[in-house]
């Protein structure tokens, strides 16, 4: 998929809009030699974070800017993955500021560059559209951060990092339901739900909410889409990033109800930073989202971004 769906538009009206284990904090660099690389499962991995630590310090590193890090995304920079700016605020990005690190991608991709050994003032940013960031070529960017999808097909025209955020089900149902208010799985039997078919999304209600009445199933998302609208279910299931879409931009007065639990098996759809095919930079990479999955430092950032601001509670059993 694109960014699961593509988040395009995903705030034409302002949209405002994991929990921390301790250890070490995302300022330690890979440079230090007492850091290893986390032992921490990764969902699909692409290419075995086998770098040491002296070959990822930053002199070693052999990039077009040496000591500077570039990071590649689309623009408009969409909210919650980036951050809107404070009013008045000058900035050449549309909807959200890549360079202030606030949003789910933005905050990820200044704690990658840490881990990596690059300071804040090291780092710059540079306008890349979605698809060509994993086309085959040369790149502008020594990574790219932008919801992109790690497929096989993809993996042939560039280098695919472990995953940083793997795509969970959610559920979108409209204000005045009564299903808004609801905050446990268990609570949500007596509801009924629509969902694409053949999607993981419709393998949800049937697996995990199990509610009383049959799910309705759709032949795209756009009628399942058009039946909460029309009341004819009073949820909709579907991943994550496509529910922020939904809700900011398809269906008024609608709300993401909750997210589930992310999966943990190794096929989860997950979301891989994109690197030149070959790249030198990509073991590295690799080692640093480790150890930002080791130290606790990417559950507080999912936490704050994609559950606490963005609206998106986990459910509760």
């Amino acid at each position: 998929m694109r960014r699961a769906l593509p988040i395009t538009l995903l705030l034409l009206a302002s949209l405002a809009v994991g929990a921390c284990t301790g250890g070490a904090t995302a300022s330690q660099s890979l440079a230090g030699p007492s850091l290893a690389p986390s032992t921490a499962p990764s969902a699909a991995a692409s290419v075995e974070p086998s770098a040491s630590p002296d070959s990822c310090a930053k002199d070693s590193l052999n990039l077009p800017a040496a000591g500077k890090l570039k990071i590649g995304t689309d623009n408009p920079a969409y909210p919650p993955y980036f951050d809107i700016p404070e009013a008045g605020a000058a900035t050449p990005w549309e909807l959200g500021d890549p360079t202030d690190g606030k949003g789910f991608e933005g905050a990820f991709a200044y704690a990658l560059a840490e881990k990596l050994g690059f300071a804040k003032e090291d780092v710059s940013w540079v306008v890349v559209p979605f698809d060509n960031s994993f086309a085959p070529g040369t790149k502008p960017f020594d990574i790219d951060i932008n919801q992109v999808s790690y497929t096989a097909e993809r993996a042939q025209a560039v280098d695919l990092s472990d995953g940083y955020y793997t795509l969970n089900q959610s559920i979108v149902a409209l204000k005045a339901n009564g299903l808004a208010s609801v905050t446990s799985i268990a609570g949500m039997a007596g509801f009924k739900f629509g969902a694409q078919v053949g999607t993981t999304s419709l393998d949800t209600i049937n697996n995990e909410i199990a509610p009383a009445a049959k799910a309705l199933v759709y032949s795209s998302n756009d009628d399942a889409i058009a039946a909460l609208k029309a009341k004819q279910i009073d949820g909709l299931v579907v991943d994550l990033p496509t529910a922020f879409y939904v809700t900011a931009a398809q269906v008024e007065n609608s709300v993401i109800v909750g997210q589930f639990p992310a999966p943990t098996t190794g096929d989860a759809e997950h979301f891989s930073v994109v690197l030149a095919k070959g790249s030198p930079l990509t073991a590295c990479v690799n080692t640093a989202i480790a150890a930002l999955k080791g130290d606790g430092t990417l559950d507080t950032i999912t936490k704050e971004w994609l559950s606490d601001k963005a609206s998106a509670p986990v459910l509760q059993p």
